[in-house]
This record gives structure tokens, C-alpha cells and sequence, in this order.
């Protein structure tokens, strides 16, 4: 929601342009991404440091990319029940950061991301207000006091 302001509300201001350029930012980073892992590959190949060094290093990327993949596509959908446990997740995310991206240029395609999210909580709040002012009958100091009833019976 950083690049879209307000407008992911009403959709205009640029609304669509705006999404199409984070798509577009996003993919160039994803790929810039793969690429750095493929130097970052290449460097290990070249230490020859043996095959199970190799293959660990693309099962640990591939595990933390696809992690880090669900939790982002999660997080574009609901609030984390646990957020210590999201903030203890953050180091694998960060190894994972190839499957962040791809999250974001894929949710950036149908909407902003965080969109749903955010309009949920929006309308949520929105109607919460409306219910909260519609039950005020106005100038609280103008109603009329109830009558007392009488105790002589």
C-alpha cells in the first residue's frame, strides 16, 4: 500500500497506473533477484566445496522462497494471529526473499497489495462509525427527561 496512497479506496487518481508500475518494478526485481542467486550459485560451484554443499544451498533457498512465498500471500489477506511468531519468521523471509517478490508481482497483477486486507478493515471501520453515529439522536442537552412517576398509589 506504500506506492497507492489512497487511492486503492476509490480506484482513481492514477489508480491503475500505479499498479501496472509495481507489477513492472516488482518483476524486474524478482528477476535482478534470481539473477544475484545465480552469481551466488556460481560462487559456490566455483569453491567446489562438493555436490552436497550444492544441492543444500538450492534446498535451502527453495524452502525458504517457497515459505516466504505463503506467508507474504498470507499477509496480503489477514493480520498475523501470532505477530512475535511472524516477527520470529522475518530472518527466513529474508533468505526467502526471491519468493516475497514473486508474491508481490503476482498480487500486484489483480490488485494492490494489501488491498483486501486494507478495504476489509476499512468498511469494517466505516460501518462501525456509521452505527455509532446513527445511534446519537443529536443534541444530547435538548431531549426531554422522562417523567418521574408518582409513589402515591
Amino acid at each position: 500500500m506504500r506506492f497507492f496512497g489512497t487511492t486503492w479506496v476509490g480506484h482513481d487518481n492514477g489508480y491503475g497506473v500505479r499498479r501496472a508500475a509495481v507489477a513492472a518494478g516488482a518483476l524486474i526485481t524478482t528477476v535482478a533477484a534470481c539473477f544475484v542467486m545465480r552469481l551466488a550459485y556460481q560462487g559456490v560451484q566455483t569453491a567446489d566445496i562438493g555436490s552436497f554443499a550444492s544441492a543444500l544451498f538450492i534446498a535451502v533457498f527453495a524452502v525458504c522462497s517457497a515459505v516466504a512465498f505463503a506467508r507474504t500471500w498470507d499477509g496480503f489477506r489477514r493480520r498475523p494471529a501470532d505477530p512475535a511468531r511472524e516477527e520470529s519468521l522475518r530472518s527466513l523471509k529474508a533468505i526467502g526473499f526471491i519468493g516475497s517478490l514473486l508474491a508481490y508481482f503476482v498480487r500486484s497483477l489483480t490488485e494492490a497489495p494489501g488491498e483486501q486486507l486494507r478495504r476489509t478493515e476499512y468498511e469494517t471501520a466505516a460501518a462501525a462509525y456509521e452505527k455509532r453515529r446513527g445511534a446519537r439522536a443529536g443534541n444530547p442537552a435538548a431531549r426531554r427527561k422522562p417523567k418521574a412517576k408518582s409513589r402515591r398509589g
